[in-house]
């Protein structure tokens, strides 16, 4: 269990309803349908209706200084059966990219490919008082697209699982490029954390407002409002 989700949740009830995508640019294809992984009849583009509001409102904070740009989402609701797939599929990769096989893969191996991958994907836990960000529909993963609509370059990919992921790893870094990233990641951070998000600790991208890890990170005895979700 991470510290997070020792934090009670009272379940407001509110919506959880499609994002307005035509106000946004967009990451597509989208990478875990692409994957096959089993949304069903789901969509990944759904969110509770707060939390829409607020991400209208962290684009508006974002286009006053630039407002040509606009946030581009890559990723937001993901049902149970869409964490554990995407938490399988990073565990296999990584096997692969040691040349392990998985079937005979010996268990300090296994253990040490997996704490790599829990750093960066949460559990897909079925507990109503542990679930995973993404499937409260209160978690987005975003970045930025300029005024030609191309992904403004951050340093590393989203999902990539490095230290180069950390929302601060080209803070004191010398080099144009670092500085580069580093900038284009606060301009993104200071848009969403205006509108009330908070960012997770190692995920440049992965922001939320009203979940287990928000109310977390703001802390004086916070509790989340969203537990699991289901579209309608």
């Amino acid at each position: 269990m991470k510290p997070y989700q020792k934090v009670p949740i009272e379940e407001c009830g509110e919506a959880l309803i499609a994002i307005p995508l035509k106000q946004f640019a967009v990451v597509t294809p989208h990478p875990y349908v692409a994957l096959g992984a089993p949304y069903g009849h789901y969509s990944p583009y759904f969110l509770r209706q707060g939390v829409i509001q607020k991400l209208l409102a962290a684009q508006a904070y974002l286009q006053r200084d630039y407002p040509t740009w606009k946030l581009q989402i890559f990723d937001a609701y993901r049902p149970i059966s869409v964490q554990q797939f995407m938490v399988d599929y990073t565990f296999r990769q990584l096997a692969i990219a040691e040349c392990l096989d998985i079937t005979t893969i010996n268990e300090d191996a296994r253990e040490r490919l997996q704490a790599k991958v829990s750093k960066f994907w949460a559990a897909p836990s079925s507990n109503p008082q542990t679930p995973p960000p993404h499937s409260t529909g209160a978690a987005i993963d975003l970045t930025l697209a300029n005024e030609a609509g191309n992904s403004v370059d951050m340093g590393s990919a989203i999902d990539e699982l490095s230290p180069r992921s950390y929302p601060s790893h080209f803070a004191a870094q010398k080099g144009d490029a670092a500085q580069q990233f580093h900038h284009h990641r606060q301009i993104l951070a200071q848009a969403m954390t205006r509108a009330g998000f908070q960012q997770h600790p190692n995920e440049w991208w992965h922001f939320s407002i009203g979940d287990q890890l928000w109310a977390w990170q703001i802390g004086n005895e916070a509790i989340a409002r969203y537990g699991n979700a289901s579209p309608p």
